[in-house]
């Protein structure tokens, strides 16, 4: 079965979690990256809730005006199962923008 690879993006990430995407087929998360677009820093939480239990990927990580975390990319790969949720949160409203991409079907 060949992969479909996609993206998502989502530029309302804010104080109340956000599923960025949520898994439909096994799916490898290729690369996430979360940037501060506010004027001042941020913590950022990336995490999978997977049968109602979070598993977090990172955790109150500090962005720095301006700046960007690769959370997943380069070496680093997860795979996600059908209807784990994929969910990111600041500490300021709108705060920050979420780019997500992926290959379901794997």
């Amino acid at each position: 079965m060949a992969s479909t690879q996609t993206s998502y993006v989502n530029n309302t990430i804010g104080t109340t979690a956000n599923t960025v995407f949520t898994a439909s087929a096994t799916t490898a998360l290729v690369g996430v990256q979360i940037a501060n677009v506010s004027d001042s820093p941020i913590t950022v939480s990336l995490y999978v809730t997977r049968s109602t239990v979070d598993y977090y990927l990172v955790k109150n990580a500090t962005v720095s005006v301006g700046g960007a975390l690769a959370a997943v990319g380069g070496d680093i790969k997860h795979f996600l199962v059908n209807g784990d949720a994929l969910k990111v949160v600041s500490s300021a409203a709108n705060s920050a923008h979420c780019l997500t991409s992926v290959a379901v079907g794997v």
